[in-house]
């Protein structure tokens, strides 16, 4: 079975790979689309965007489509950045950029209070309807930057459980605790349903 992700981004497109290998399910990504359309994520929730972004590309292609949305949510400044979290510090914005707007906007905050989640929303759309699947990680967002792997907003989100951020912890452990792997893990047993 073949699904286009939603992407460019090679490394998620080999990362799907290697977690469904051996399943029979096989990714390919927006290189496959002449001239791909800029999908405007304008959505008000995650499932919003993710849909819309699925929903254009099976539209345009016929093919299983599955699209995602995530980001970042601070209890202490009331569930921002959220949807926004690409974004934060405007719409150019670089990772650094994000991380010191989130780090200033929480300098007041002492570390107790800092609390966080990571959420991930997958959307599928196969026969043209959609399929929702969710992920989540709680943690919470460090004093200052540390580490290198990753990206976004992984240099300083330290997940529970753990002493360091994501971007110290690494890929390994990353994949298997964070949201996205948690709700890649359901849409993994929803497809391999469908395959039986």
């Amino acid at each position: 079975m073949r699904i286009l992700l939603a992407t460019k981004n090679r490394g998620k497109i080999r990362e799907l790979n290697s977690l469904f290998a051996g399943t029979g399910v096989e990714f390919v990504g927006l290189d496959i689309v002449e001239s791909p359309p800029e999908v405007v994520e304008d959505g008000k929730t995650y499932q919003e965007n993710a849909l819309k972004k699925a929903m254009t590309f099976y539209r345009l292609t016929g093919l299983p489509t599955l699209a995602e949305d995530s980001g970042l949510e601070v209890d202490a400044l009331g569930g921002a950045p959220g949807v926004y979290s690409a974004r934060y510090a405007g719409e150019d914005a670089t990772d650094e950029d994000n991380n010191r707007k989130l780090l200033q906007a929480l300098k007041d905050v002492e570390f107790e209070k800092r609390t966080a989640r990571f959420v991930s929303v997958l959307c599928l759309v196969m026969d043209g309807k959609p399929h929702f699947f969710e992920g989540e990680v709680r943690g919470r967002i460090l004093m200052e930057p540390e580490g290198s792997s990753g990206f976004g907003y992984d240099p300083v989100f330290c997940p529970e459980g753990y002493e360091h951020s994501f971007a110290v912890l690494g890929q390994e452990i990353k994949n298997s605790i964070s949201h996205r792997a948690r709700a890649i893990e359901k849409l993994k047993g929803f497809l391999e349903r469908m395959l039986q």
